[in-house]
């Protein structure tokens, strides 16, 4: 005799059944459904009419959560991210054989019946009591819909999956209560079709048209007899019944479908025996989920794409609400991804730098103007395995790039020259710049106390033969140390600080760069390739720089309803004056033309860059661009311990590794292929004269040193102003200019910033 609960009363069972309008047997019955041998195996019976009366009116249903749609520029598939593979559809484009299987097989008397049938549940009361177990259970179409929906509603939470499909009664009861609800809410057609969406089929397929997809590679409208009994005798038991990986089992339990079918009228007995002859006629179309499926090796990229999402207040304001937007899917996300430009990349990479050699390359292009990123690559493919990585070379560390960025050498010098040019230095700019020097002893930070050398440490050209003096033209194409480092003794750091502001240079782990000389001038900092392209960009743009944007647009498809979602926009803004730009343009074409630049130089456009390498060849560098696409490509160890001499990269022997024959033709191919049948706009040049005379050899120092002083201190002793001193090819220097060294430290040591 069933137990009565402490104080006397009716059981939970017997609650139930008063909520449910039946007799008390019917009650019984309802416990024993799914929870068979009821007392005596102690399952909770929970939930009472109070219980009932108080769970809340309406089942709130979560939007399904679906595959998100990557595409490029193009509006072709990049990749499809899922935390599960569905896409909803309506009725009417599921095949009428997928919809009579289903009820068939899984709720004969569906549209016979209310949320609970209570045939349904005498029929199985007594098969359970003949077998001693749960035999058959007795759950509606409508129940199962609802207790999807709980299981939908706890997502990846194994916790709260466990607790929406519990053997207790107070589960039960839920699940009654909302499928009365959804009963006279939706109606049986809608109801069938929310089934059919939300259900899981195996195979990480959820829906029938993932599902579909999956065992057949079509759309669910499609679906002949056999192919709809079979995905229809899935949904019992997905793992015992999947035909991927047991086609015995398989088979038998499509037939089973087909019986039923027969038996309840959907088919003749005739179309029923055909279909069992019928092969099972998979063609499997394997899961393809993440940013590892990219095509054109936007694996990278991708992930870019998805941190923006998940870091942008735009999506929502914290972190959770964005990625609860990202798990829940249904997104088409168009982005600035220019399948040309990507392809070209990556067979530039691929041609230059093999993934199994020592080093790895990798390349960002952005589109001045608009700050688009048109493609991004590298050397060695997104990947867990050997010669992979999960790592992106091209971007800072937040948003999945290496900790600190690479030190990018003499590509920094481009940003002390615009810096002086804002200050007022003439674009014919000479200073002294000898072989070799010490560090400055001061020079003037944006605090305004001064950046003080504690030690010895020097700084050297790249050859002997580069001696002094110099203009700012002809030390930009030999990317003379010495130069860039009296220049920045000159203006101070600050006006170095101002600029790389507002190109928007961090260093990659998100910090300024440090106001130390060996960073502000010979690029010792580790910055990121989209950082160096974009800020490169605003020279192209004459000036305006542009913040890198990924993400055209992005639609959201939820509840079949389509709607647009906000994104990011690119912020431009004037980071220095047109002339300045077009000065810059001028003087980086040069480098291009026959300067350390000159094997990246293209043929039929207007182009410049600059060569960087770094102290012991560790990282090399080309960052250059045309006025309508900018580029970045940075070649070297992601852990900074390979030493690029007498090295093979790519099948090429090296004796060293210069920023000119390296990175330079990397950047050259994937920029001829990405501009390949694009204009050719001309750069706005400035006329920059020749100050150099030739040097008397004898002349050891005659200068006077006579002037008026008014262009900075460095400025007044070359050009004008009185000093006493040592000299040098006729230039008055104080004795104590260039002595001292850095403070010491990882960013203000002394050595060579390359080109």
């Amino acid at each position: 005799m069933p137990k009565k609960r402490s104080g006397g009363g009716l059981t939970a069972t017997q609650q139930a059944a008063k909520f449910l309008g039946v007799s008390v047997l019917s009650g019984a019955v309802l416990a024993g459904i799914a929870l068979p041998a009821f007392g005596a195996l102690g399952l909770a019976a929970k939930g009472s009419v109070e219980s009932f009366d108080e769970l809340p009116a309406n089942l709130k249903t979560p939007p399904l959560s679906q595959r998100t749609t990557i595409l490029d520029a193009k509006g072709e598939t990049l990749a499809t991210v899922y935390s599960r593979d569905r896409t909803v559809v309506d009725l009417k484009d599921i095949s009428p054989y997928m919809q009579k299987a289903i009820v068939a097989i899984e709720d004969s008397r569906f549209y016979e019946h209310g949320a609970v049938d209570l045939k349904g549940v005498l029929r199985a009361l007594n098969k359970n009591a003949q077998s001693g177990g749960v035999a058959q259970g007795a759950s509606t179409l409508t129940q199962q819909y609802v207790k999807n929906v709980f299981v939908e509603e706890a997502g990846d939470d194994p916790t709260k999956v466990a607790q929406a499909i519990q053997q207790t009664l107070g589960r039960k009861i839920r699940e009654l209560k909302y499928a009365i609800q959804v009963e006279e809410e939706l109606g049986k057609k809608k109801i069938l079709e929310n089934y059919l969406n939300i259900t899981f089929f195996g195979q990480q397929a959820y829906g029938v048209e993932a599902a579909s997809q999956r065992y057949f590679s079509k759309h669910a409208k499609d679906l002949t007899l056999p192919e709809a009994a079979l995905l229809a005798g899935i949904v019992q038991s997905p793992s015992r019944y999947d035909p991927v990986n047991d086609e015995a089992e398989a088979t038998k339990r499509r037939n089973v479908v087909l019986e039923r079918m027969a038996e309840v009228g959907d088919v003749s007995q005739a179309q029923a025996e055909q279909a069992k002859k019928a092969p099972l006629g998979l063609k499997v179309t394997q899961p393809k989920n993440g940013c590892i499926t990219a095509v054109q090796g936007a694996s990278f990229f991708c992930k870019y794409v998805e941190r923006v999402f998940k870091s942008d207040p735009v999506f929502g304001k914290t972190k959770e609400e964005r990625a609860k937007v990202w798990n829940q899917g249904g997104l088409t996300i168009r982005t600035t991804l220019d399948p040309q430009a990507q392809k070209s990349v990556q067979d530039s990479l691929k041609d230059h730098v093999y993934k199994s050699d020592k080093v790895a390359a990798a390349a960002t292009l952005v589109e001045p103007g608009t700050g688009k990123i048109l493609a991004m690559g590298q050397s060695k493919p997104y990947g867990y395995g050997k010669n992979e990585t999960e790592y992106n070379y091209s971007v800072n560390s937040a948003m999945g790039g290496s900790n600190f960025g690479f030190p990018t050498g003499s590509t920094f010098k481009p940003f002390v020259a615009a810096a002086a040019l804002e200050e007022g230095r003439p674009v014919t700019q000479t200073y002294p710049a000898p072989y070799e020097m010490p560090y400055p002893s001061q020079v003037q930070t944006c605090s305004g106390k001064p950046w003080v050398n504690t030690g010895n440490a020097k700084l050297e050209n790249e050859a002997e033969s580069e001696v002094g003096p110099y203009a700012l033209k002809k030390a930009m194409e030999l990317s003379v140390n010495t130069y860039f480092v009296q220049m920045l003794a000159d203006i101070g750091m600050c006006p170095v600080v101002k600029m790389t502001n507002a190109l928007g240079v961090v260093q990659g782990n998100g910090d300024k760069v440090p106001e130390v000389p060996s960073s502000m001038t010979l690029g010792s900092t580790g910055l990121s390739p989209l950082t160096m392209a974009s800020a490169y960009a605003a020279f192209a743009s004459r000036g305006m720089y542009c913040t890198p944007v990924a993400i055209e647009s992005i639609t959201q498809t939820v509840g079949g309803e389509k709607k647009s979602l906000e994104v990011p926009k690119s912020t431009c803004s004037r980071a220095m004056s047109e002339k300045t730009a077009d000065s810059i343009n001028t003087l980086l074409s040069g480098v291009t033309d026959s300067g350390t630049g000159k094997q990246a130089g293209l043929s039929g456009r207007d182009n410049a860059g600059k060569t960087g390498t770094t102290d012991e060849r560790r990282n090399a560098w080309f960052v250059g661009y045309t006025p309508n696409l900018s580029g970045a490509v940075w070649v070297g160890s992601a852990t900074q311990k390979v030493k690029m001499t007498r090295i093979t990269i790519g099948g090429v022997y090296h004796a060293q590794v210069y920023g000119g024959d390296t990175p330079g033709p990397i950047w050259r191919d994937a920029m001829t292929g990405a501009l390949q049948g694009k204009e050719a706009p001309r750069f706005n040049m400035v006329d920059i004269p020749n100050p150099e005379k030739p040097r008397d050899e004898n002349d050891k120092g005659n200068g006077n040193g006579n002037g008026n002083g008014d262009e900075g201190f460095i400025g007044g002793l070359i050009n004008g102003g009185t000093t006493t001193g040592n000299t040098t090819g006729g230039i008055t220097l104080p004795d104590n200019l260039f002595q001292g060294q850095t403070n010491g430290g990882s960013n203000g040591s002394g050595g060579r910033g390359r080109g």
